[in-house]
């Protein structure tokens, strides 16, 4: 199982505001105990819905400027972003069955 790409300030707008695809974006932390829970779930979503939806990371503490610019306070946080914005937010770690419900309709 592969790792999820990580995005920074520097690439955040090319690699997710600028993507065809909608983009699933996790602010994360290293520290973060159900961010780490949520790299699993993540990795086999990124794989099983490849050319559907593009699955990234976002370290908070390295990059401040996204994560300010939406607001990000808790960690994990999902932003799926469409067409350049934000169409669904989600906190808090959950599980694979309920994340696919919860994207079901924005993809």
């Amino acid at each position: 199982m592969r790792g999820v790409p990580e995005v920074t300030d520097a690439d955040f707008a090319a690699e997710v505001i600028g993507a065809e695809l909608p983009v699933l974006v996790e602010f994360t932390a290293d520290w973060c105990p159900p961010c780490r829970q949520m790299a699993p779930v993540l990795s086999a979503l990124a794989a099983q819905e490849e050319g559907r939806l593009k699955v990234v990371q976002l370290n908070v503490d390295a990059n401040p400027g996204t994560t300010n610019a939406y607001k990000v306070l808790s960690m994990p946080t999902f932003m799926v972003f469409r067409d350049g914005r934000p169409v669904r937010s989600m906190v808090g770690a959950r599980p694979e069955r309920r994340l696919r419900e919860e994207l079901e309709d924005v993809l």
